[in-house]
């Protein structure tokens, strides 16, 4: 897998999931070696291709923000002081994907971003048509997605969206992807004893769960929207916790804000 150590672009993973993103709304057939290799997904992998046009990487001007990123493998060792620096105070590293890749960057990540004095979490990458929701989760929290009432971890998070190896919704009609999503946050609360944020953008929320409007009373929203607003978001929720708003930023691309000041990250990391 391509490791990509330094700066805001990544121009080779972004275009093979451009490429593929395209195939996949054409109703096409994937050319032969097209698809990226299994555990090589990454939060927000299909925004620019579903979502419209990337933004200027600049924080959006809310009355209380707090700025944070989200890293994967791609990253590789991440200069989290550089970070902090600029006022990163948040982030979330990928644990794993489905029940066969852990990130082997996720140490470095996960402590890094902690020992600089971020308040730090981490996120599960789903694959709804590998294996059942409650498995995930249940690889997820005993590879690095658990929970500890320190004040400084947050709530793992389910990154659920378009599925980079074959058809978006992972071959699952509305009513199967509810299910599944479901029995992913149920066991993740059991073994917790905290409510999954999820993160999805509302295109596919929409394609994908038909709408479903169920989980917004219990699970944080984390918004993925590459644009100068956050646009409409996904049925049931009224606000957002987080919000992706580029894959551009400085240092590493992944650029968020919580949607609010730091003691409210704080709280959430409280519970």
């Amino acid at each position: 897998m391509p490791v990509h150590r330094s700066g805001p672009v990544r121009p080779r993973h972004l275009a093979v999931a451009l490429a593929l993103s395209a195939a996949l709304l054409a109703g096409l057939s994937l050319p032969a070696g097209a698809a990226p290799a299994r555990g090589s997904a990454y939060m927000g992998i299909g925004v620019l291709a579903h979502d419209g046009q990337e933004a200027a990487p600049t924080a959006p001007s809310l009355a209380a923000q707090t700025e944070g990123v989200d890293v994967s493998g791609y990253q590789g060792d991440v200069a989290w002081s550089t970070l902090w620096s600029n006022g990163v105070k948040w982030a979330y590293t990928k644990a794993t994907e489905g029940t066969y890749y852990t990130n082997p960057y996720f140490a470095q990540q996960y402590n890094g971003s902690y020992s600089v004095g971020m308040i730090r979490g981490a996120y599960h990458f789903a694959t709804p048509d590998t294996t059942s929701g409650a498995t995930q989760a249940d690889y997820f929290v005993d590879h690095g997605g658990g929970w500890s009432k320190d004040g400084r971890t947050l709530p793992g998070v389910l990154d659920i969206e378009w599925n980079p190896y074959g058809a978006s919704c992972y071959g699952k009609s509305t009513a199967a992807m509810v299910s599944w999503i479901a029995d992913f946050l149920s066991r993740y609360r059991s073994r917790t004893g905290r409510d999954a944020v999820i993160y999805t953008a509302t295109s596919w929320w929409t394609s994908c769960t038909g709408s479903y409007a169920g989980f917004a009373s219990a699970n944080p929203l984390w918004i993925a929207r590459y644009a100068s607003d956050a646009g409409t978001l996904p049925a049931g929720w009224s606000y957002y916790t987080m919000w992706q708003y580029t894959s551009s930023g400085p240092t590493v691309g992944d650029h968020d804000v919580f949607n609010g000041a730091l003691d409210r990250v704080v709280a959430l990391a409280n519970g």
